[in-house]
């Protein structure tokens, strides 16, 4: 086909929206690894979960063997408020890096929560609304998630309770204020208003905060408030359910043109966007019908690919949530203060550790000076102000392009860029200040993280 007939943007028609989530756990041969209580080791019956969980995503959650789920009617009418989601073509950043790849990105920052995480925060109020609940509890790190989930919370009438992670509650105020306009109460974690934050401010005192801090107050204020559940925006397997809608629609749109990627790039946190994303074209590789590279990018700060274990872990600092197979760099692992990119989970879905553990995807980690270079970079020929956790795959997607550039190479790039920055200004402000710095944890730090790793002979 002739370059010139491939448009800047891909839309597909309203009636091409999925109408199913795809399930990759369906076609891996190594399945994941089951959640395990923490008090027997046992893995976790879904009886045991619903005190935590919506019986609905608990069930979701649990299969590893139907590929398809129905979307209700309600979601997909939703849906269609901002998808489908572009398929763009970067030809300016193609002319500017003078390289002879064709670069794509799925750009998912079209809805006002600024990121993808609207597609599984109304998957998960509807059923909570469905379920009868009053409300439901959550933990965020960017904001990202926690905006999200207060959209869908006021849609449906639920109260939302979000525990952010402090230094991001201090450096992003506006995104916190967003969640209250939608109704939701947002607290700085850790915080005095659970038993375990009081735990953790008495251990940690200053601290900062993490994510995993995070979940431990979520999972507490929701198993101790009547008529709440917990729901998260990452890392679990119901969340790379509901975001393969992102992967559909790329590869819907690709098709439509004959454009296959050789390589497939996301940043990676907890999981959501990358599993979101490579959904359909890893089902592929599994499958035995095509082949892609697969590469997960992770902020230097925060390795867990690249520098973790491969192991049983708390999800959470408090230790009150089932332990998960995964790659981690240990539940009580707590980002450096001047880490500003996002990305700041100490594990990655049990999922996608089991896809990379057997070699179906790669991981590398980049520092986060290089992540705004690049998203400045990006900005300034693309049009759109990059979220820092999605830069990072702008970071290896030009990499990538420059070495097309050297080997003269015509690949195919694809990658998720899941987020706009406009509540990320302050980390922007410190970039072009030159107050920015690379933190990279030493081995010694790493095994601070590693000696807390529960003792499971699984």
């Amino acid at each position: 086909m002739e370059e010139k007939k491939i448009p800047y943007k891909i839309y597909l028609d309203e009636k091409e929206i999925p109408t199913k989530w795809y399930n990759v756990r369906a076609d891996m041969k190594n399945k994941p690894a089951p959640l395990l209580n923490p008090a027997t080791l046992e893995p976790m019956k879904a009886e045991e979960l619903y005190p935590v969980f919506c019986e609905e995503l608990v069930a979701q959650e649990l299969n590893d063997t139907d590929a398809y789920f129905d979307i209700p009617e309600e979601i997909q009418n939703f849906y269609k408020m901002y998808r489908p989601s572009p398929l763009i073509r970067a030809y300016f950043l193609e002319k500017a890096l003078d390289t002879p790849a064709k670069i794509y990105y799925k750009f998912e920052g079209n809805n006002t929560s600024g990121s993808h995480k609207l597609n599984s925060a109304i998957a998960q109020a509807y059923y909570a609304k469905k379920q009868g609940l009053k409300g439901v509890t959550t933990e965020t790190g960017a904001g990202q998630w926690g905006t999200a989930l207060s959209m869908a919370c006021s849609y449906f009438g639920l109260d939302c309770k979000v525990y952010m992670v402090k230094v991001s509650y201090e450096q992003k105020p506006f995104r916190r204020e967003v969640m209250r306009t939608y109704g939701a109460s947002v607290t700085p974690s850790p915080s005095t208003s659970t038993a375990v934050g009081r735990k953790i401010l008495e251990e940690h005192p200053g601290t900062t905060g993490s994510l995993g801090c995070a979940i431990s107050e979520a999972v507490e204020a929701a198993t101790t408030t009547e008529g709440y559940r917990y729901v998260l925006g990452s890392v679990l397997n119901q969340v790379l359910l509901h975001q393969s809608v992102i992967g559909l629609e790329a590869k819907a749109a690709m098709d439509k043109f004959g454009i296959k990627p050789d390589v497939i790039i996301g940043c990676a946190g907890g999981g959501s966007n990358l599993g979101g994303l490579i959904s359909p074209f890893m089902g592929e590789k599994l499958r035995g019908e095509a082949d892609y590279r697969i590469i997960a990018v992770e902020p230097a700060s925060c390795p867990s690919l690249t520098r973790g274990k491969f192991a049983y872990d708390f999800c959470d600092t408090g230790m009150v949530c089932p332990l998960a197979k995964m790659y981690t760099l240990g539940s009580g692992f707590i980002p450096s203060a001047n880490h500003a990119g996002g990305l700041r989970y100490h594990g990655m879905s049990s999922t996608l550790s089991q896809l990379y553990d057997d070699g179906l995807m790669e991981a590398t980690s980049v520092e986060q000076t290089s992540v705004f270079a690049a998203a400045e970079q990006f900005a300034r020929v693309e049009g759109i102000l990059p979220a820092p956790e999605s830069s990072h795959a702008i970071r290896v997607a030009i990499d990538e392009a420059l070495k097309c550039k050297e080997t003269g190479e015509e690949k195919t790039i694809l990658f998720g860029l899941t987020g706009t920055g406009y509540f990320d200004m302050v980390a922007y402000q410190k970039y072009n200040d030159g107050e920015m710095s690379d933190y990279v944890p030493t081995d010694e730090d790493l095994e601070k993280g590693f000696a807390g790793l529960p003792k499971v002979d699984k």
